[in-house]
């Protein structure tokens, strides 16, 4: 059937059709989330390496294996100095275990005083709940610990894999565009090869503006956190900085992570305020200056887009979909654009209206608004 047969069926048949091929699609996707999601990663990260590994190869004239595998080590060498700085300041943080310990009975005691004075329940009471809920998950203690041991085997499994796909790309980048360009008719290689020097331009400088807005946002942030005399102040500027990378929720997660640990560690309740202002002001100057001038420019989707993309990436593949969420969108509204019958989705999926409110203001349009109007 072609496209013209398929368009002369009536519109219920047409919507059975494309809600059947969502659902099919959707779950090839969760069903294949191992092997999907770090092929993914490795796309963007081989994408990221990709000027840095042509450049050892030819400007240094090193074999394409040799400059591959030297562009993944120094990736390595980066990702495994930020996790090294933060597992240090984790472990001086592990240090003060104690002082936690010691704040969080302090807090038990003045909600079990509120609770007892508003709702009648006495602190007996109270005290024989939270027991029951103790040996309950002290009872599943050893499904927990094998639950956790799992999933940081399957996480070092991930990023092994990761990083040989990534290294697999880069080796055969040439292999993989012939066969992109091969797979489709010959009137549309030229299409084809726009959509991915277009995905590789975008990807790259989205992920590049990204890093440049996790360092700005993590500087800043441990600044000012230095300045308020906050305990751990790096560790918690670095954990804001990550979070960041997942829009708009991310934020909330280290503000509450931040919040928590001030809290347990500043010698006044006034300090856990600063921290949580600060972070609100960070995020509003992030999301209104900082996102559109270094991010928003590389890829433009509008916030709705966003959330539904983040939400929607949790619901599939956690933690991973959330981060993968913008540059698969991206990627999609790039090759909707280019294709005719899919423009209208790369319409919905963009973000448009800033730029018509831009050239709305300029005096062309206000001189071309006032003669239609007359």
């Amino acid at each position: 059937m072609d496209i013209n047969q398929f368009k002369s069926l009536p519109f219920y048949i047409k919507l059975a059709c494309v809600l059947f091929s969502l659902i099919a699609l959707v779950y090839v996707v969760i069903a294949a989330k191992e092997i999907l999601s770090p092929l993914i990663f490795s796309c963007l990260f081989s994408i990221l390496l990709l000027p840095a590994a042509q450049l050892l190869e030819n400007k240094l004239r090193l074999p394409r294996s040799a400059a591959s595998m030297l562009a993944v080590i120094t990736l390595l060498a980066c990702i495994g100095g930020l996790l090294y700085v933060i597992a240090a300041q984790i472990s001086s943080l592990i240090s003060d275990w104690p002082q936690f310990q010691d704040q969080l009975h302090k807090s038990q005691l003045t909600v079990q005083n509120w609770i007892r004075s508003t709702f009648h329940i006495t602190r007996h009471k109270q005290n024989t709940y939270v027991a029951n809920a103790t040996n309950k998950v002290i009872a599943s203690g050893g499904t927990v610990v094998g639950t956790t041991l799992l999933s940081l085997s399957s996480l070092l499994l991930f990023f092994v894999f990761t990083f040989i796909y990534t290294f697999f790309f880069l080796l055969y980048r040439s292999l993989i565009m012939r066969f992109l360009e091969s797979v489709f008719l010959d009137e549309n290689k030229h299409m084809v090869h726009d959509i991915i020097e277009r995905v590789q331009f975008i990807i790259r400088k989205y992920i590049i503006g990204l890093l440049i807005e996790m360092a700005i946002v993590s500087t800043a942030v441990s600044l000012v956190f230095l300045a308020l005399g906050v305990k751990y102040a790096i560790l918690l500027g670095l954990i804001t900085g990550l979070f960041n990378i997942i829009p708009y929720i991310g934020i909330f997660s280290a503000l509450v992570v931040s919040a928590a640990v001030t809290f347990a560690t500043a010698p006044t309740p006034a300090t856990t305020l600063y921290v949580i202002i600060t972070l609100v002001v960070t995020h509003l100057v992030d999301s209104n200056i900082l996102l559109p001038m270094v991010v928003g420019s590389k890829v433009r989707i509008n916030a709705l887009i966003t959330v539904l993309g983040v939400i929607i990436g949790e619901m599939i593949w956690g933690i991973p979909g959330m981060f993968l969420s913008i540059p698969v969108i991206a990627v999609l509204k790039i090759i909707f654009d280019r294709i005719e019958s899919l423009k209208a989705w790369g319409i919905i999926l963009g973000d448009d209206e800033s730029k018509q409110n831009r050239l709305a203001k300029t005096p062309r349009a206000k001189k071309k608004a006032k003669v239609t109007d007359e």
